[in-house]
């Protein structure tokens, strides 16, 4: 863990109607001095919304030359390179080389991050999954974030429903838009 972060816990029941996996969740994250609420909580949907087996989060922000998080095989085998954020097109050509398929989840501005990925030579670019994350949605699940976190979380039809327990009436919802390689 990088010196000065802080754990946050996360709990949490999943059902992803989607890829039929409903499974309870339970895992420590570290928190790194600079990443804002914003960027942990995409990180933490990010890892419901790829959950498989061999799942691991990174160090984040604390390994600049990790992605937020990976899949590996039984093997070690990197399976799966996922992004949060808006990496440029060098780090994309660079994780599209070193993993059979790349995820990216952005929850800032997706039109200008586009525009700059347009024209540049990203080794198979048709594959990446690029996704953006609605903003009001994460804005609304950071200002709830706590040290520890419990929650209840739908996706169905790439629409998130995530109940927050031990708040009455704390519901929230938002989507997922599969977004297209700037061509």
């Amino acid at each position: 863990m990088a010196q000065g972060s802080t754990v946050v816990g996360f709990e949490f029941q999943l059902s992803d109607v989607d890829r039929g996996i409903y499974q309870t969740l339970s895992f420590k994250v570290a928190r790194h001095p600079s990443e804002t609420a914003v960027y942990l909580v995409t990180r933490v949907l990010a890892y419901a919304l790829e959950h498989a087996e061999g799942i691991e989060l990174t160090p984040g922000l604390a390994s600049a030359d990790e992605p937020a998080l990976v899949i590996r095989d039984a093997s070690g085998r990197l399976r799966a390179w996922i992004e949060v954020g808006t990496p440029d097109a060098a780090r994309l050509h660079r994780a599209s080389k070193a993993a059979d398929r790349v995820a990216v989840y952005c929850h800032k501005d997706a039109e200008a991050w586009l525009r700059g990925l347009a024209g540049h030579d990203v080794h198979r670019s048709e594959t990446i999954a690029l996704h953006r994350i609605d903003r009001d949605f994460v804005d609304a699940l950071a200002d709830r974030l706590a040290r520890r976190n419990a929650w209840s979380l739908s996706i169905t039809e790439r629409t998130l429903y995530l109940d927050i327990e031990g708040t009455e009436g704390d519901s929230l919802f938002g989507t997922v838009e599969r977004l297209t390689w700037p061509g």
